[in-house]
């Protein structure tokens, strides 16, 4: 699975993309509703910052900004690291590591294209354990 290319892996249906003038709080509901920790900041079909979960927290609850008042422009992640989608998801999984993220948009000649997750690591193995679980129940 890690050498397999990210554009194999990342799961399309978490890309998410708002503009930059979108309210905090317009924004978490819209992660709410979609269930993703991270939305991309475009703006004329080029990323130009990702916004988190963590983004939330650090940067408008504990400074204490008011969510419907604050613009995504003013607590985005400005400017985030992206990869490519024919690099490795190995790859992708040590800069999130190397760099404490759990979310890389992957960007395709500067266009948004996709979000990878540290959670899509777990995901096959979780499905398997899952799987398997189920069939000892089923044989108990």
């Amino acid at each position: 699975m890690f050498d397999l290319p990210i554009r194999s892996v990342m799961d399309r249906e978490k890309f998410i993309a708002v503009a930059p003038d979108q309210t905090v709080s317009q924004a978490a509901c819209l992660m709410a509703t979609k269930n993703v920790g991270a939305v991309m900041v475009v703006e004329a079909n080029q990323l130009i910052g990702i916004f988190t979960e963590r983004d939330v927290v650090f940067r408008v609850v504990a400074p204490g900004h008011d969510p419907k008042e604050t613009h995504l422009r003013e607590v985005m992640t400005a400017d985030p690291k992206t990869l490519g989608p024919t690099q490795s998801y190995g790859h992708a999984l040590v800069i999130m590591q190397e760099n404490g993220f759990r979310h890389v948009p992957v960007v395709d000649e500067g266009k948004p294209i996709g979000i990878i997750s540290s959670r899509n690591a777990m995901d096959p193995d979780l499905e398997e354990f899952v799987a398997d679980q189920r069939r000892r129940e089923h044989f108990r």
